[in-house]
């Protein structure tokens, strides 16, 4: 079978799900269920660009069949010489349209839309792990500005000397997790430390983990086997932020996972946070099990599945940043560490999708 008929036979059964999908969020039924209806409507807006690339493909080929036509049966020499070259112009617009056709009817990621929980913490290194951990923060922070994503700080632990020991954020916006996934893993900066004497060069290292938010309707946590504990919110040097028991920490007594939320006034809010943390969490526990097997077949996602696994290097003396997974090198730190990640997002998403194309054979 042509690639055409191929694609155009795949197109048209996605046409008859997509008509399916659009009468079913349509029916009073499945409006009724909540549950159902978000599904659907999610389903329904994966399909939309496909429909749209799907007419746009019947007519360049029909279009491609009548230049043919005219090439073969026209007498008149100029109007054949028209339809040659649109005739030219026709393949190579098919061809275009062909590959971005590939590369959506590549099964997604369900979690790609989600928004995302990002946790940095410092590793090895010491005082300097913390403060590279704050500068991975601030990069983060910036590179979310300039998306037009919200962030939000809902557990902090702050270093002796700067910087964090550990920071959490809720990131939200469009896509948020599948462009943050790829930066799950070990990062490492060689420079001279602010705390060295000698002007030494020095490794040392953060770890960052990336997880798709869980949904209201991903997963029921029984209230049963949650054991909730209040305490005094406290600051930086142990002080106490506020003398009311507005703190929360939550654990979840089957998995022994256990969350805390100290940043809000309310112990209503804290708890609402919290609970948003622990249902990430526990999500992320069946979650993880499929990270693992796409680790094993994509060199990209690596640090998804291993969060122990080395990333990327940020080397100050040479201003160079290497990510190993794909072996690109830039000579733009500053620019990195300012929030300018798109080159190296951009490059993992292409060679990510080089691989789902090879794994979906199309």
């Amino acid at each position: 079978m042509s690639t055409e008929n191929s694609l155009l036979e795949k197109l048209e059964a996605i046409k008859v799900r997509f008509d399916e999908v659009a009468q079913q969020i349509a029916d009073p039924d499945v409006i009724a269920n909540m549950k159902r209806f978000i599904k659907l409507n999610k389903e329904y807006k994966d399909l939309e660009p496909l429909i749209e690339a799907h007419a746009v493909y019947k007519n360049i080929v029909s279009n491609i069949e009548s230049a043919k036509d005219i090439i073969n049966t026209e007498d008149d020499e100029e109007m054949r010489e028209m339809a040659k070259m649109e005739l030219d112009e026709l393949q190579d617009k098919k061809e275009t349209v062909e590959e971005e056709i590939k590369l959506l009817l590549i099964p997604k990621d369900p979690e790609d839309n989600k928004n995302a929980v990002m946790e940095i913490r410092a590793g090895t290194g010491g005082d300097e792990a913390s403060i590279f951990a704050g500068d991975l923060f601030r990069m983060y922070s910036k590179y979310c500005e300039n998306k037009g994503w919200k962030t939000n700080i809902t557990r902090v632990s702050e270093g002796t000397s700067g910087g964090y020991k550990e920071i959490v954020i809720e990131v939200k916006g469009k896509n948020v997790y599948g462009i943050l996934k790829y930066e799950s893993g070990v990062h490492r900066v060689q420079r001279v430390p602010q705390t060295e004497t000698q002007g030494r060069v020095h490794t040392s290292a953060a770890t960052v983990a990336v997880l798709p938010e869980a949904e209201e309707f991903d997963i029921t946590v029984n209230p049963a086997d949650i054991r909730k504990d209040t305490y005094c919110s406290s600051g930086p040097g142990g002080q106490s932020v506020n003398t009311t028991y507005s703190a929360i920490r939550l654990t979840h007594i089957p998995t022994n996972t256990v969350v805390t939320c100290q940043d809000e006034k309310s112990q209503l809010k804290n708890l609402d946070k919290a609970m948003k943390e622990l249902r990430t969490r526990l999500y992320n526990i069946e979650y993880q099990k499929y990270m693992d097997e796409i680790s094993s077949k994509r060199k990209t996602m690596v640090s998804t599945g291993d969060r122990s696994a080395k990333i990327r290097t940020y080397n100050y003396p040479q201003s160079r940043v290497t990510d190993h997974r794909i072996n690109l090198t830039l000579y733009n730190l500053n620019e990195v560490i300012n929030g300018s990640l798109e080159e190296i997002l951009d490059k993992l998403q292409i060679a990510e999708n080089t691989e789902r194309l090879k794994e979906s054979g199309l």
